[in-house]
């Protein structure tokens, strides 16, 4: 595998200023902080580091204390100084900023860091102590200057990591291929009970319910190496999907209504967003309050591309079950105030680029050859009217470009104005990445003897697969090249990858070509 050039391991390369001047080189000594009354046992950094939602200006740090990480975190119940430092090298000779957090038992004992006051668009290097106890060391990177133009950014898109269906193998030779950030857009966990034949069995004894059952969840997930790797070596923008918590769920609806009552739902909701939060390296505009979590937001990367990351589980409603259900324009993905946000945001970007994360599929899929329809209605299809409306939207908007998981495939395609309309115009395209693990190593006969006679009904695809792997994107002011990234197995814990398809998206032309 040849080694990724240096253009495209940084985000843009000309122009940064600088805020601020690195600290000379000196040792790192303890600082004044008050130290707890209880020692800490040994291995209490297991789950390891995190970095994400770089700025021009800032990244968040992240770890969490946790020394038997399956077992509630082993720690005592009492609040613990972590010291955090952040250099720009990784023999932290250059010290630019150091700090004390408080590892809190009411937030798991996790440590959430907003650096600021930082120089754009280059490396940095962290890591953090707690007790004498030294934690792994992590590299980071700031977004570029709000005004820069030109340059590159390396975007990984990755989603759905089911530890019952597999190893996270991806993720090493996503490693390999050096990202700029790691864009997440859900199942970041599964909440399936434990199966005596998977892969990889889960931890615990049944569906996490409780706010430990769902931190033991999300500890076991942490410590799969490749993905502990991947954290560890640049910043993550995260999202959640519906496995997060429990399986198409929608509002405060879950799956099995007949099960769940409405109150046991929203305390599972709020045990599962705050273990979210505890787990993931987000500001603190995201701490739950209650069923509740901020997690649509807008990141900017210099000129060359605007992210819009959304939420289309927390405002939606009730999935239909009909056709005529999903063709009502009562139905609702983002809700009023996000749909408003997205809006507005894409019409005002300065941005070359405008990307939209959307944890599910937005280009149609029709499940019926032949005459009529039959859509999948947990995705944009099921919220027809929302869904038209907004691609309407997209002529007037530069580049849109939509990230998605969900479907544990590959599917990309070209977003029409009118899905009802072939000749209708091209507003976009959306790239569906496969999944990490979830589904396993599947039969591919199998796969394209169930999707191939779809295409006739379909023709805005233009790559269908099933292996497991991620989607990486070189992004440059006169286009993207994207590369569909597949590994040959995740029932071991190696690996061997290869580039599956090469697709490409010019700038002002709307739509993605097979290259």
């Amino acid at each position: 595998m040849n080694a990724p050039s240096p253009d495209r391991r940084r985000f843009l390369t000309a122009g940064a200023a600088v805020l601020g001047a690195a600290a000379s080189a000196q040792l790192w000594l303890p600082s004044p902080a008050r130290a707890a009354a209880t020692p800490l046992p040994d291995g209490v950094f297991a789950l390891g580091v995190a970095s994400g939602d770089p700025l021009l200006d800032g990244i968040v740090l992240w770890t969490r204390l946790a020394p038997d990480p399956l077992n509630g975190g082993g720690m005592p119940e009492e609040v613990f100084p972590v010291e955090w430092e952040l250099a720009e090298d990784e023999r932290f000779r250059r010290t630019v900023r150091r700090g004390t957090a408080e590892a809190r038992p009411e937030l798991g004992h996790s440590v959430h860091v907003d650096v600021r006051g930082l120089r754009p668009d280059r490396p940095y290097w962290y890591r953090f102590r707690a007790d004498g106890r030294l934690s792994p060391t992590g590299r980071t990177r700031t977004a570029p200057h709000a005004h820069q133009r030109g340059g590159a950014l390396r975007v990984a898109l990755a989603s759905c990591q089911n530890w019952q269906h597999g190893y996270f193998t991806p993720y090493a030779d996503m490693l390999a291929q050096d990202p700029d950030f790691v864009l997440f857009v859900g199942d970041y966990i599964y909440e399936s009970a434990p199966s005596a034949t998977a892969v990889r069995r889960h931890e615990g004894k049944g569906e996490p319910y409780t706010l430990e059952q769902y931190r033991n969840r999300y500890a076991q997930y942490r410590t799969d190496p490749d993905l502990a790797a991947m954290h560890a070596n640049a910043p993550w923008v995260v999202t959640f999907d519906d496995h997060e918590v429990d399986n198409d769920w929608a509002g405060e609806v879950p799956q099995d209504p007949d099960k769940q009552s409405h109150d046991a739902f929203v305390a599972r909701l709020a045990a599962a967003f705050q273990a979210y939060y505890e787990h993931m390296p987000v500001r603190a505009s995201a701490v739950p309050t209650g069923p509740h979590i901020q997690m649509y937001r807008r990141l900017e990367f210099g000129r060359l591309a605007r992210l819009n990351v959304l939420d289309t589980r927390q405002f939606r409603t009730d999935q239909a079950t009909t056709q005529a259900g999903a063709e009502s324009p009562s139905m609702t993905m983002l809700g009023a105030e996000q749909k408003q946000w997205l809006r507005d945001g894409l019409r005002d970007s300065p941005a070359r680029w405008n990307l939209i994360a959307s944890q599910i599929m937005m280009a149609e899929t029709d499940l019926l050859p032949g005459d009529g329809k039959l859509w999948y209605y947990d995705a944009w299809d099921g919220y027809q009217v929302e869904r038209n409306a907004l691609l309407r939207e997209f002529a007037d908007v530069r580049n849109p470009v939509v990230l998605s998981g969900d479907r544990h495939l590959t599917m990309v395609s070209d977003l029409k104005e009118d899905f009802a309309d072939p000749d209708s115009d091209v507003v976009g395209a959306e790239f569906v990445g496969t999944s990490v693990s979830s589904n396993g190593d599947q039969d591919e006969a199998a796969f394209h003897a169930q999707w191939d006679p779809l295409k006739a009904d379909n023709p805005h695809w233009k790559v269908i697969d099933c292996h497991r792997g991620y989607h990486l994107f070189d992004i440059r002011r006169d286009g993207i090249d994207a590369q569909v990234r597949v590994v040959d197995t995740v029932v071991g814990p190696q690996a061997t990858a290869s580039t599956l398809a090469r697709l490409r998206v010019e700038s002002d032309e709307p739509g993605v070509q097979v290259v």
